[in-house]
């Protein structure tokens, strides 16, 4: 079978490998070819600004989650690494999707079952790609699958058992609207069967929109009703049984205990029984730029939330902390989504911002309108450490919640957290 391979990043390698391991002829279609990405010796390749008008012929064009499905044009049929998973995984798929705290949600289910004593492979954007893992995984194996929305697009299979997280505007400069963002949502409840079920957010109405669709089952997490998990008096329950102390759970932020009770609730699922929640909620102790606390200097704490690249990841973060004074660090590239909310909840809160990035004009221009103090850095980050540690209080805290992507100054989220955090070092 004549197979392309449509983008070549760290999604096209996977595939690569995994197609040319099953011996098929393929090709790496790309309009470039990253540095840290170099094409295979002796690959068969097109390259170039024109490469996606060149796919016809090809049996299988093998799309990256990056690229718009719309963007390929062919006589083949349009695949995507995520697709053969879903076709050939032996094992039954947890899938988690939502606008934030799917990396947190993935990983907590994953510490609870592993603690029980299940063999658990955590794939997608949390972990490795896919398809490198699939020869790894064995029926009696449990997947968790972390799935964005440009993994969804044109999903042909729904998993067993997922999870919507909360859900809001992002990824607005990929999708045309919100319309379609949650369309490309719902592709991980629209093809449940009845013996299928999905867990959705109780209160955000884009999550129930998403989880509508398809004949599993539905279910709230994190209130009583529908006899899951949620969170009273400081302690986790089900169905007003006690689990464990809230206590057990080592990360922070409110946010963070609606996805204990979601990862919770679906463990509780496929365990039967919560006896190794408590255990597995300590094994975990947060993930890199998912508000870290990187040090205390004179009296003021750091933390990197580089993760956070919504609005709504930087008003969580901003909630995180009580009554202690704050300075959020906002800005970055611009995903389309509005400001408004997280510059009201700095005014709410009486925090100072530091603004940066392609659109810290922005941002600080909403934030004068606001009547929100707020300094513009346009320099590298010990320049923004700097000031936001000028801004800080003692017994404050400095946040990198940017609310917005990366790209316009740095390789990635997490390359712009190692900055933060070497920058704080550096004090």
């Amino acid at each position: 079978m004549k197979v392309a391979i449509a983008w070549y990043g760290a999604e096209g390698q996977s595939s690569y490998r995994y197609f040319t391991q099953l011996g098929h002829d393929v090709t790496i279609v790309t309009p470039r070819v990253a540095s840290e990405f170099p094409l295979p010796n002796g690959a068969n390749a097109i390259v170039g600004d024109d490469a996606f008008d060149q796919l016809n012929g090809f049996d299988l064009v093998v799309r990256s989650s990056s690229v718009r499905p719309d963007a390929l044009k062919t006589d083949g049929k349009i695949w995507s690494n995520t697709n053969e998973f879903f076709a050939h995984c032996p094992a039954p798929i947890i899938g988690v999707t939502g606008t934030k705290g799917k990396g947190t949600t993935c990983s907590l289910i994953a510490s609870i079952l592993r603690a029980a004593g299940k063999t658990v492979h955590l794939v997608g954007n949390i972990g490795a790609p896919a398809l490198s893992q699939l020869s790894l995984i064995t029926s009696d194996d449990i997947v968790v699958y972390e799935l964005s929305s440009f993994q969804l697009w044109d999903i042909q299979q729904s998993p067993h058992v997922a999870v919507v997280l909360m859900i809001e505007p992002d990824h607005l400069d990929v999708h045309r609207d919100m319309t379609e963002y949650l369309e490309a949502k719902a592709g991980i409840a629209k093809f449940q069967t009845p013996n299928d079920v999905v867990f959705f957010h109780p209160t955000n109405d884009d999550s129930r929109q998403v989880a509508s669709v398809g004949e599993g089952k539905k279910l709230r997490y994190g209130i009583m009703d529908d006899g899951q998990v949620y969170v009273r008096d400081e302690g986790f329950y089900i169905e007003d049984r006690f689990i464990c102390s809230t206590g057990a759970l080592q990360i922070a932020g409110v946010h963070n205990l609606e996805n204990a009770c979601a990862a919770i609730s679906i463990a509780a699922l496929i365990l039967g029984a919560t006896d190794h929640v408590e255990a597995g909620l300590r094994a975990f102790s947060g993930l890199p730029h998912r508000l870290k606390h990187v040090r205390v200097v004179e009296n003021i704490s750091y933390y990197d939330d580089s993760i956070g690249t919504t609005p709504g990841s930087a008003i969580s973060a901003l909630r995180s902390f009580g009554d202690a004074p704050k300075v959020v660090i906002l800005g970055g590239f611009d995903k389309g989504a509005s400001y408004d909310a997280v510059v009201q909840e700095c005014y709410r809160q009486g925090a100072s911002v530091v603004a940066i990035g392609q659109n810290g004009e922005k941002i600080a221009a909403l934030c004068e309108k606001a009547g929100v103090r707020a300094c513009r850095v346009v320099g590298r980050m010990d320049e923004v450490v700097a000031a936001a540690r000028a801004e800080a209080q003692p017994g404050g805290v400095v946040i990198l919640s940017p609310a917005s992507a990366s790209f316009d100054q740095y390789k990635s989220y997490s390359d712009r957290g190692d900055q933060f955090a070497a920058a704080v070092e550096a004090l």
